[in-house]
């Protein structure tokens, strides 16, 4: 099999592995938090992507890395970064909410770009250095939870509002629920 197969293969790997994760762990801690709650740690998340400029780095990329992949990548991570960063300043104001819509799209559009920058100019896997990391193991987790950030976003604040209010919504309810033959005396 070609050397760069295996590199498609940790992508696909990666993104089987991060999804579970994210289905499993990181979705039920946010799914019901208030849309600003359940933003931060994602947004934080992507604070970091500054690593992409280790692209720009010589000795830690192949010389004969493809310029054009290596700028659009670097610098499409910094602005991402940067724009996750304002969007956490700004929460949870109405700004920020149109901030992290932004963030959101840019950092999206950011990574099918790298994919299909190195498509374009012709990426082989080992020209990625020490960065062979960032799209093998790192951009499988972004992409996911860039998907979460739309779902997120795009569901109704009500329904986090209801499913905050309903443990609430019968006091004392849940510790009766321990004691069978006990029944919750209405409120007065």
């Amino acid at each position: 099999m070609p050397p760069d197969v295996w590199f498609f293969v940790n992508i696909a790997f990666s993104c089987i592995a991060w999804a579970l994760v994210a289905a499993r762990y990181i979705w039920p801690q946010v799914r019901h938090r208030a849309r600003s709650e359940a933003l931060r740690p994602i947004l934080t998340l992507h604070s970091f992507r500054f690593i992409g400029l280790a692209f720009l780095v010589p000795g830690v990329v192949s010389p004969d890395l493809p310029p054009a992949f290596a700028h659009s990548a670097a610098y499409g991570d910094l602005l991402t970064a940067t724009l996750a960063l304002i969007s956490l300043l700004l929460l949870p104001h109405r700004a920020g909410l149109v901030m992290v819509w932004i963030f959101n799209l840019c950092g999206s559009v950011d990574l099918f770009d790298a994919f299909y920058q190195a498509n374009r100019t012709g990426l082989l896997a080992g020209q990625l250095g020490a960065t062979y990391f960032i799209p093998t193991l790192i951009v499988p987790l972004l992409l996911i939870t860039h998907g979460l950030v739309f779902r997120i976003l795009l569901r109704s604040q009500t329904d986090t509002t209801i499913a905050q209010a309903q443990p609430l919504a019968q006091p004392g309810a849940q510790a009766l629920a321990h004691f069978p033959g006990q029944q919750q005396r209405p409120a007065r």
